[in-house]
C-alpha cells in the first residue's frame, strides 16, 4: 500500500525546517509498537496466576429451543472439576446487555441463538474443563427458529420484550413531492464480524473482601464493571476490572457473556480462573454487524438534482437488543448520505430473530445505508446518462445544510472538495496482456481467467459517520496529569485499542508542558470513567480532558514566574522545554522550574448535549460528523465473476492532523477492512446455525488482497467545537469503501450489484 500523496499533504502540518520531535502534528511512534512487533507484548491470553483454574463454557447447539432440564451431576463428579455454574448460580441480576439488559448470563428456559451460554465449568486443566462442559446434559425441545427478519413482525414473540426493538419513522419535507426521474432498488448487506486477531481471553482473581478482579481486554471497563457487579450481587467498588493486553478492536472488544461466567467461577471456587475462547467460541459469542435489508426509491429532476428519497431499512438484531437502537438511529439519519435532499421519508426497524447477535461494529448503520444510497446514485446517473461523479457533485451537501433529521451540519463538510480530489487523481495504468503479468488478473497468478475476459471499472463512494455517542448520550471523560522529577504521567481510563490514544495523550502533554518523558498509566476501574472506545470518542473527550488537565498544570508551573515578573501567565510560552516571556526578559527551562516540585491536576471534558430523535425522526442527535470520498478501480473477470481491487483513492475530512503516520495507517486499515466487507467477509448461517465459524470459513482480506491505497487529500478544516479541531478518522473509510468497490464492479459489468459481499455470480456477464 502506498500513501505518497498523504505524505506530501501532511508535510504542510510539520514543515521540513521544523525541529520538533514531539508534540501535536508529529509522527510520534506508539509506545507499544516495538513490543507488539517483537512478540513480547503481554496479551490477555498470556495471563497467569498461582493456583490457576481453567474455565470452559457450554453453548447451545440450537438457535431456538426450550430447555426441559439441565443435569450437571456428571460434570461435577469428574476428577479435577472444581465448580459448575448455571443460571441457578447467578446471585444478582440475571440479565445484561450493552444497550438494553435483555440477555441472560445463562439461558434458563429458552435458548435464542446458536452458541448461547448455558453453563460454565472450572477445572484444574483446560482439557478437563472442556470435557466437563461437554458432560453437562441438557434436554431440549427444539423449536423452529425465526431467521428471516421480515417474518419477525408476524412471528410469536421470541423474547418477553417482543420482537420489535425499535421503529423510527423519519418524515422530512413534502410527502407529495415527485421527481421527473425515479429509480428503485432492493439491497442486502451480509453479517460481518470484527474478527479480532486475538480471541477473547481473561483472568478472574477473587479478593479477600469477597469481591473479584477481572483482567480483561475490555474496551469499556466501567460499564463492564457495573454490569458484572450487578450480576454478581456485589457493590461496584468490590469489582475491579484491569484492562490488559488489548490486541486491537474495531468494535466492543469483549463479549460480556464471556466475562460474567469467568467472574462467577472465581467467586464460586475462591481461586483464580482463566478462560481463553476458541476461535469458534469467539464467532459464536460476540456481536456482529447487523445484516440489513434496504428498499430505496430516489426521485430527481431532469438535471439529476435530488427531489425526494424514500427508504425502508430493516436491521436484523439477532436474539438480543444490544446496541441495535443506536445502529438504527445512525442508519435512518444517514439514509440519504452526504447529499442535499429536501424531502425524505425513511422508515427503519430493528427486530429480534434467532440469528447470531448483532451489535456495535465500526460504522454500524452508516455502512449499510451507504452501500444502498450510492447504488441508487449510480442507477440515477445511468438513467440520466450523466457521469456518476458529476451527478454526485450536483447534490453534495456542505456546511450549513440540513440533514433529514432537521439537524444543521455546523461542522466543516467539504464533501465537494473531497469528491473532486479523488475524481481528478490520475488513474492507474491498464494491465498488460502478457503471461508474465498474469498475477494482475482477478484470481491471482494461478487463476483460471483469461485476459480477454477482464473488464476494468471505476466507481465512487461518498460516506459520513457521526462522532461520539448520539441521542442524548452523556459523553464525558476524566483525566489526571501528574508531573514529578521532570516526568509526566497521564491517568485516564480511555482504552488504547489501536486508535492511538496513548500516543495522542503523550503528544498533548509534550506540547503543553514541554516535557519529553510522558507515561500513560495502565487502565483500571479505580480511575474515573472515560467511556467506551468507539466513534472517535477518546480523541475528542479523553484527549480534551488530558489537554485541560495539562493546561491546569501549566498554569501551576507558570503562575509563580508570572507573579515574580509582574505579568500574566498568558504572556509566557513553553516551546521545546523552554519558558520564555513575550518580551524576551524571561528565559528559563521547564526542568529548572520543575526541580523538586510535584504538580498535578484533574479535568473533565464533556461536549455539548444532544437529543433523542422524536416520533418523526427529527432532532439534533449528533455532536459532529466526518466525511470521506473514495474512488475504487477494479478489474473483473466477467466470465468467472472474480474481482481484483486495483486501487483505492481516498480523500478525507480530518479536521486537524495530530499524528500524520498514525492517521495514514488508520485510513489505510479502514479502507482494507472495507474491501473485505465488499468482497469476502460474510459470516454465513443456515436456519440460525453459523456455518464454518473459523478464519477459513470467514475470509478476511490479507496483504495480497489489499490494493494500492492513495490518500490523495486530507482536508484540515478544524471543527471549532472539538478539542484540537480533529475528527474521527477510522470509521468513515470503512463505511465508504464497500460502496465504492460495488460502484466500480457495476461500472465494469453493467450488473446492478445489490448485495454485499459481492458474490461471483453478481459479476458474471453472460453473452446476449
Amino acid at each position: 500500500m502506498t500513501n505518497e500523496a498523504a505524505t506530501a499533504t501532511t508535510a504542510e502540518a510539520t514543515p521540513a525546517t521544523d525541529p520538533l520531535t514531539h508534540g501535536l502534528g508529529v509522527s510520534l511512534p506508539s509506545a507499544d509498537a516495538r513490543a507488539k512487533t517483537e512478540g513480547t507484548f503481554p496479551y490477555a491470553a498470556d495471563l497467569w496466576a498461582e493456583g490457576l483454574l481453567w474455565a470452559a463454557v457450554l453453548r447451545s447447539p440450537h438457535p431456538h429451543a426450550r430447555i426441559v432440564s439441565i443435569d450437571t451431576s456428571h460434570a461435577r463428579e469428574m476428577p479435577g472439576v472444581r465448580a459448575v455454574v448455571t443460571h441457578e448460580d447467578v446471585p444478582g441480576t440475571a440479565l445484561h446487555g450493552r444497550g438494553r439488559a435483555d440477555r441472560p448470563v445463562f439461558a434458563s428456559e429458552v435458548v435464542r441463538h446458536h452458541g448461547e451460554p448455558l453453563a460454565a465449568v472450572a477445572a484444574d486443566h483446560p482439557d478437563t474443563a472442556r470435557m466437563a462442559a461437554a458432560a453437562v446434559i441438557v434436554e431440549y425441545e427444539v423449536l423452529d427458529p425465526v431467521t428471516d427478519p421480515e417474518q419477525a413482525f408476524e412471528a410469536e414473540p421470541l423474547h418477553p420484550d417482543g420482537n420489535l426493538i425499535r421503529h423510527i419513522p423519519l418524515s422530512h419535507g413534502d410527502p407529495d413531492a415527485i421527481g421527473e426521474v425515479v429509480v428503485e432498488g432492493l439491497y442486502r448487506i451480509g453479517r460481518h464480524d470484527p474478527a479480532p486477531i486475538g480471541a477473547e481471553a481473561g483472568l478472574a482473581v477473587p479478593r479477600p473482601d469477597g469481591g473479584v478482579e477481572l483482567y480483561l481486554a475490555s474496551t469499556d471497563p466501567h460499564t463492564d464493571r457495573d454490569t458484572a457487579a450487578a450480576c454478581f450481587g456485589l457493590e461496584p467498588d468490590r469489582v475491579k476490572i484491569v484492562v490488559t493486553g488489548v490486541p486491537g478492536a474495531t468494535a466492543d472488544r469483549e463479549d460480556q457473556g464471556f466475562q460474567l461466567p469467568l467472574g462467577l467461577l472465581a467467586l464460586e471456587t475462591g481461586c483464580p480462573v482463566k478462560l481463553a475462547a476458541t476461535r469458534e467460541e469467539s464467532f459464536l459469542g460476540h456481536a456482529h454487524r447487523h445484516p440489513t435489508l434496504l428498499r430505496y426509491r430516489h426521485h430527481a429532476d431532469a438535471e439529476g438534482r435530488l427531489v425526494k428519497v424514500e427508504a425502508q431499512i430493516l436491521l436484523d438484531a439477532g436474539a438480543y437488543a444490544d446496541t441495535s437502537s443506536d445502529a438504527l438511529a445512525a442508519a435512518v439519519a444517514f439514509a440519504c448520505g452526504p447529499y442535499i435532499v429536501p424531502n425524505a421519508f425513511i422508515e427503519g426497524w430493528a427486530v429480534r430473530t434467532n440469528n447470531p447477535p448483532s451489535g456495535h461494529v465500526r460504522g454500524e448503520g452508516a455502512m449499510q445505508v451507504c452501500a444502498a444510497y450510492e447504488a441508487q446514485m449510480d442507477k440515477l446517473a445511468k438513467k440520466l446518462g450523466v457521469d456518476p461523479a458529476e451527478l454526485r457533485l450536483r447534490n453534495v451537501m456542505s456546511t450549513g445544510d440540513v440533514l433529514p433529521t432537521g439537524q444543521s451540519v455546523t461542522c466543516p463538510a467539504p464533501v465537494a472538495e473531497l469528491l473532486q480530489a479523488v475524481r481528478d487523481f490520475p488513474l492507474p495504468a491498464l494491465p498488460k496482456d502478457t503471461p508474465e503479468e498474469d498475477w494482475l488478473l482477478p484470481g491471482g497468478p494461478e487463476g483460471a481467467g483469461e485476459p480477454s475476459a477482464v473488464r476494468r471499472g471505476v466507481g465512487y463512494g461518498l460516506g459520513m459517520v457521526h462522532m461520539l455517542g448520539a441521542e442524548g448520550a452523556d459523553e464525558v471523560s476524566t483525566a489526571t496529569v501528574k508531573v514529578q522529577d521532570g516526568v509526566a504521567t497521564v491517568l485516564c481510563s480511555a482504552v488504547e485499542t489501536g486508535q492511538g490514544f496513548t500516543t495522542l495523550a503523550r503528544q498533548i502533554v509534550q506540547e503543553t508542558l514541554g516535557i519529553d518523558e510522558v507515561h500513560v498509566a495502565p487502565v483500571d476501574t479505580d480511575q474515573p470513567p472515560a467511556g467506551p472506545s468507539c466513534h472517535g470518542r477518546h480523541t475528542w473527550v479523553s484527549g480534551g480532558a488530558v489537554e485541560r488537565a495539562a493546561k491546569m498544570v501549566r498554569t501551576q508551573l507558570l503562575q509563580p514566574l508570572a507573579h515574580k515578573f509582574g505579568m500574566s501567565t498568558e504572556l509566557l510560552q513553553i516551546t521545546d522545554g523552554k519558558i520564555t516571556s513575550y518580551d524576551g526578559v524571561l528565559s528559563t527551562t521547564v526542568a529548572e522550574e520543575m526541580d523538586g516540585k510535584e504538580l498535578w491536576a484533574t479535568a473533565q471534558c464533556r461536549p455539548h448535549p444532544t437529543e433523542p430523535l422524536d416520533d418523526a425522526g427529527q432532532g439534533d442527535a449528533f455532536v459532529g460528523m466526518a466525511f470521506c470520498a473514495v474512488r475504487a478501480v477494479v478489474d473483473v473477470d466477467i466470465e468467472l465473476g472474480s474481482v481484483r481491487v486495483v486501487e483505492m483513492a481516498v480523500a478525507q475530512d480530518v479536521g486537524r492532523i495530530l499524528n500524520p503516520a498514525q492517521l495514514a495507517a488508520r485510513i489505510e486499515a479502514g479502507v482494507t477492512q472495507g474491501v473485505g466487507v465488499a468482497l469476502t467477509e460474510n459470516l454465513r448461517s443456515a436456519r440460525g446455525l453459523i456455518r464454518h465459524p473459523d478464519l477459513t470459513g470467514y475470509a478476511l482480506p490479507t496483504a495480497l488482497d489489499a490494493p494500492d491505497i492513495h490518500i490523495v487529500k486530507l482536508v484540515e478544516e478544524r471543527d471549532v467545537i472539538a478539542p484540537f479541531g480533529a475528527k474521527a478518522a477510522s470509521a468513515v473509510p470503512v463505511v465508504t469503501s464497500p460502496a465504492a468497490v460495488a460502484s466500480a464492479v457495476r461500472a465494469a459489468t453493467g450488473r446492478p450489484v445489490n448485495r454485499l459481499p459481492i458474490r461471483p455470480q453478481a459479476a458474471v456477464v453472460t453473452a446476449s
